[in-house]
């Protein structure tokens, strides 16, 4: 299990700095694709919380039990945005880069860190959990580094220090994985409670930063970026379907 666990989170990590990568290579490409990314890793999000994350939790505890943990979830996660200022601006350029760039790397190590946790987790009740919390975690962590990217690269930083903060970033979600490995013997009672908590974020994530960026796009509905929305909810649907508990 540990081994799946670290090659889950370091392939997260990869992935996640191959958007801003793109980016710095070809800025029109990232931002065209960038918007399909954050399509599929909105549905990935909410069907890891609905069809994976939830049901889990409902094993273990009511659901008049981790309702409040879900709302809990959400609440926590705007409460850290909105302190830590987290910028997930994937289609347009945030202002005042100098003054971001400091919070944007602290909450993007922060929030990496919580995803290796919560892959750490999902691992610890089943490979399908854990692939599917993989999955969603890794498609929103690629939009996310790509606006992460042009943060930096709009406030004058090299490329090659782009590059070095952004590494240093994304190797918090194999410490948070190994951290909550080591943790699982202490947390497996409150294994339920957690699940619920991760789900609260994961809707989170979809519902509050990915899908307004859509709203930003010409057309009042773009197909495309629905059907991407659909197929990240299918995908995980797969995944029960393909590794059953």
């Amino acid at each position: 299990m540990f081994t799946q666990i670290l090659i889950a989170s370091v392939i997260g990590g990869i992935f996640s700095l191959a958007g801003g990568l793109i980016l710095l290579w070809r800025e029109d490409v990232a931002r065209k694709f960038s918007l399909t990314l954050v399509s599929f890793a909105a549905g990935s999000l909410i069907g890891a919380a609905f069809l994976e994350l939830i049901p889990e939790a409902v094993h273990d505890l009511s659901f008049e039990t981790i309702s409040p943990l879900i709302i809990f979830g959400i609440i926590t996660l705007f409460i850290l945005e909105k302190f830590l200022n987290w910028y997930h601006r994937h289609d347009e350029e945030p202002s005042d880069y100098h003054a971001l760039t400091g919070t944007v790397l602290f909450g993007d190590a922060l929030h990496n860190f919580i995803d290796g946790i919560i892959i750490a987790l999902s691992f610890s009740v089943s490979t399908e959990l854990g692939l599917a919390s993989a999955i969603a975690v890794f498609f929103h962590e690629v939009p996310q580094e790509i606006g992460d990217f042009g943060i930096l690269l709009h406030a004058g930083y090299s490329r090659k220090k782009i590059i070095y903060y952004n590494v240093l970033t994304a190797l918090t979600a194999p410490l948070g994985a190994v951290i909550g490995y080591l943790l699982l013997p202490v947390i497996s009672p409150l294994v339920g409670y957690l699940l619920a908590f991760a789900a609260g974020t994961f809707i989170y994530i979809a519902v509050s930063d990915l899908l307004p960026e859509l709203k930003h796009t010409k057309k009042n509905l773009d197909i495309g970026h629905l059907l991407s929305i659909f197929l990240g909810i299918v995908i995980i649907w797969l995944i029960g379907g393909i590794f059953p508990e």
